[in-house]
C-alpha cells in the first residue's frame, strides 16, 4: 500500500503526515471560479461530470495533495429524494421542506435515488482514471442529522432550531426522516465506492448542536448503522467520520461507530485530542481555516504546533472546516510547504 493517506487510516504513524483540504475545490481559487462560470451555476457544476471532475483536479494540480475529494454537495441527496433544491445567490442552499408524515411519505423510495445521482457516479469514474497513482479518492455524503436540518428548516440556520423543535413535537416523523437518509446515505456511498472511491467521509457539520442522549442516538447511531453496513458491503473501504464541534462527543467515537478516522475542528486542541481521541487510532485535522486568509509566521507556527502534537499516531493533516472563499492561495502553499518541510 503506498499511498500516504491510506496508509494513515490502516493506522500507520508517518513523519510527514498525508495532508488535504476540505473544501479545496473552491471559490478561493481562480481557476474554479472560471470553471463555474462555463457552467452557469453551482447545481449545474455538480451535475457535470466532466466539469465537476475538472474543478475536484484543479487543487490537486496545483499544490499536490495527497487526496482529492469528489466536488458535490451534501444536498443532492435530498434532491435525489424528491425535495427541490435551489441555490440563491450570496444566501447558499434553499429546498422544499420536509416536516410533516405526508411530506415524508411523498419523497422517494431509497432505491430511486440513484438516477438523479448517476452524474456524480459518473464524476467518480473520471477522477478515479485520471488522479495521479498517489493520490487517493474521497467520497462523500452528509450525516442523517445534519442533512435533515436542512429539509426541516428548508435552508442553513445557525441553531439548528427548527429540526430540534421538530424533534420535541413529531418525533416519529423526526427520525423517520433521517431513518429514509441513514438508508439512502448507504446506498449512495455505496454506488461512489463502486465508481472508484478509495475512502470515503460523513460530514456532520451539525453535529455539535446535539447534547447528550441527543448526541448519542442521532449523530452516533447513524454514523455506527452506515458505516456498519458499508463494512460488510466493502469491508476495505477506510470511513472517516466527522461529528463537527462534538467535543468530548469526540472521545470514543471511533470505537462506537466503527469508523475509521475521526476528523476534528479546530474548537479542541491538537494536544487534547492527541491524548483522548487519537489513542483509538487515525485522526484528521485540524488547522483553523482562518490562517489560511491571514498567513505569516502564526501559520507556519500552528502547523508545526498540529503536526508535533499528533505526531506519536496516525495523523491526516487538514483543516478543522472548509477553506473559505477569502482564502489566499498562497497561504496553502505555505502550509503545505511547511508541514513537508518543517
Amino acid at each position: 500500500m503506498t499511498k500516504k493517506l491510506l496508509r494513515s487510516l490502516a493506522g500507520e504513524t508517518q513523519a510527514v503526515p498525508p495532508i488535504w483540504m476540505m473544501r479545496q475545490a473552491g471559490r478561493y481559487l481562480p481557476e474554479y471560479r472560471a470553471t463555474r462560470a462555463q457552467a452557469g451555476d453551482f447545481l449545474s457544476l455538480c451535475y457535470n461530470p466532466e466539469l465537476a471532475a475538472e474543478v475536484t483536479l484543479q487543487p490537486i494540480r496545483r499544490y499536490g495533495f495527497d487526496a482529492a475529494i469528489l466536488f458535490a454537495d451534501i444536498l443532492l441527496l435530498p434532491q435525489a429524494l424528491g425535495a427541490d433544491l435551489w441555490f440563491v445567490t450570496g444566501e447558499g442552499p434553499r429546498l422544499s421542506t420536509t416536516t410533516t408524515s405526508a411530506e415524508l411519505a411523498k419523497l422517494n423510495p431509497v432505491d430511486a435515488i440513484h438516477e438523479t445521482l448517476n452524474p456524480v457516479y459518473e464524476t467518480v469514474r473520471i477522477l478515479s482514471r485520471e488522479l495521479p497513482e498517489e493520490t487517493t479518492l474521497i467520497g462523500f455524503a452528509g450525516a442523517p442529522w445534519t442533512v435533515a436540518t436542512y429539509m426541516i428548516a428548508g435552508r442553513g440556520t445557525k441553531d439548528q432550531g427548527p429540526a430540534h423543535a421538530l424533534k420535541q413535537a413529531d418525533r416519529a416523523t423526526f427520525e423517520g426522516i433521517l431513518d429514509l437518509l441513514t438508508k439512502s446515505t448507504i446506498e449512495y456511498l455505496s454506488k461512489q465506492i463502486e465508481a472508484g472511491a478509495e475512502v470515503v467521509k460523513l460530514f456532520d457539520s451539525w453535529a455539535g448542536s446535539l447534547k447528550g442522549e441527543d448526541f448519542t442516538k442521532y449523530a452516533l447511531e447513524p454514523a455506527k448503522k452506515i458505516i456498519a453496513a458499508l463494512k460488510v458491503l466493502h469491508p476495505d473501504i477506510p470511513i472517516i467520520a466527522f461529528p463537527r464541534e462534538a467535543g468530548e462527543g469526540y472521545v470514543g467515537f471511533a470505537k462506537a461507530t466503527g469508523a475509521d478516522c475521526v476528523a476534528l475542528d479546530n474548537s479542541v486542541s491538537a494536544e487534547w485530542a492527541a491524548e483522548h481521541v487519537q489513542v483509538d487510532g487515525c485522526v484528521q485535522g485540524n488547522l483553523a481555516s482562518s490562517h489560511m486568509v491571514t498567513g505569516g509566521q502564526a501559520l507556519v507556527d500552528e502547523v508545526l504546533r498540529i503536526r508535533e502534537a499528533f505526531s506519536k499516531g496516525p495523523h491526516i493533516f487538514n483543516l478543522g472546516h472548509g477553506i473559505t472563499p477569502d482564502a489566499d492561495p498562497e497561504n496553502v502553499a505555505l502550509m503545505i510547504e511547511t508541514l513537508r518541510k518543517g
